[in-house]
């Protein structure tokens, strides 16, 4: 199967080569940008489950939005590493993860936060399979799609505790709905 090449742009990162990645310093690389996603994490965590969600959204989108930086500034300036290629999906999968346990698990229930917490062990797996069969770990499009629809979903169930708008928790469930597809598409296609 033929491989993608790591630092093949995205759409989005023309779009960030102007509008973000030119205030990003030139001494701060990709890993230090995945770093800073694992520290932060657990404040998004108590965020969540303890400030006003006016404070917590926008804490949640800032790191979530992390990973298009890491992404971006990688493939943009020729940073693209093992390391990261392994540690930023874990980042994101941890991160999403446990905003599912405490955002998705009140406005819907257990069985979608098993769900999708089920889907991210299932990528890692498939990841570490692809590794095992000698290919390596990066991102795809399907992947970088499923990250997209899960932060979407979470942030409609924030605004729908936040606004008292039921229609945004079955908007977000769709969503969510959505991402578990996107995951199982991101396993089968892993590496293509």
């Amino acid at each position: 199967m033929p491989h993608r090449d790591p630092n093949k742009l995205y759409w989005h990162d023309h779009i960030m080569k102007y509008v973000i990645i030119p205030f990003v310093p030139r001494w701060v690389t990709p890993n230090h940008v995945t770093v800073v996603r694992f520290l932060l994490t657990p404040f998004v965590v108590w965020a969540l489950a303890a400030l006003p969600l006016q404070w917590a959204i926008p804490f949640f989108l800032l790191v979530a939005f992390t990973d298009v930086i890491d992404g971006s500034l990688a493939r943009l300036r020729h940073q693209v590493t093992e390391w990261g290629s392994m540690y930023d999906p874990i980042a994101d999968k941890i991160l999403i993860s446990l905003a599912a346990v405490i955002v998705i698990t009140s406005t819907i229930g257990w069985w979608l936060t098993i769900l999708v917490i089920f889907s991210e062990l299932m990528v890692v797996v498939g990841a570490l399979s692809h590794k095992h069969d000698g290919g390596t770990i990066m991102a795809n499009g399907w992947g970088k799609t499923k990250m997209f629809t899960q932060v979407l979903g979470v942030t409609l169930l924030l605004f729908s505790m936040l606004f008292h708008l039921p229609v945004l928790v079955f908007i977000g469930m769709v969503v969510l709905c959505l991402s578990l597809v996107l995951a199982m598409i991101s396993v089968a296609t892993y590496g293509a």
